[in-house]
């Protein structure tokens, strides 16, 4: 069997997967990606993901383009310790439920929180404009209730946010 990653380490989703993939020794075929030249822009790309996005896995043929759908596929498919995705229904439901929150929550403040300020140094010397401290506020801020959420939500005075032990919905969070 031959497991294709597509990634680059710049994107968050990708450095997800990676590590989960290592710490279950899950071996893959390496397919960098390089964000920052565009690649994944090119038509040789969109070939293997319309979407122009990473990560892409191809299990011999098999392709998935969302990272969530990949976790839990590659779950399914190759051996993993029970801690990271569990088979277990309701402790299952517990990670899923983490997994399908940070999606427009960790992952949608965390991520334009970056690009604001990264951009901080990249807009200006690209686009002459000066940075938008309003929507770096806005974004800020929403992060800030984000993370007493989660406080309030999922950790609850626990180590993990699903339980007593790491699961990959603490790889999504800390990434």
């Amino acid at each position: 069997m031959t497991l294709k990653v597509f990634y680059d380490l710049m994107s968050q989703p990708c450095r997800a997967l990676i590590i989960f993939l290592k710490v279950n020794n899950i071996s893959f075929e390496s397919k960098v990606v390089a964000l920052r030249k565009g690649e994944h822009l090119t038509e040789a790309f969109s070939k293997i993901n319309p979407f122009r996005k990473v990560p892409v896995i191809d299990h011999n043929g098999f392709v998935l383009t969302e990272s969530i759908s990949m976790i839990r596929y590659l779950s399914r498919e190759y051996k993993i310790l029970d801690n990271w995705y569990p088979k277990d229904s309701k402790r299952q439901a517990k990670v899923d439920e983490y997994l399908e929150w940070q999606h427009l929550n960790t992952r949608l403040f965390g991520s334009m929180i970056f690009r604001e300020r990264a951009g901080s140094v990249i807009t200006p010397l690209t686009t002459q404009k000066p940075i938008n401290e309003e929507k770096f506020k806005f974004y800020k801020d929403g992060f800030q209730n984000v993370l007493k959420d989660i406080e309030r939500g999922f950790l609850q005075n626990k180590n993990y946010l699903c339980g007593d032990t790491i699961s990959v919905a603490d790889i999504f969070l800390c990434l």
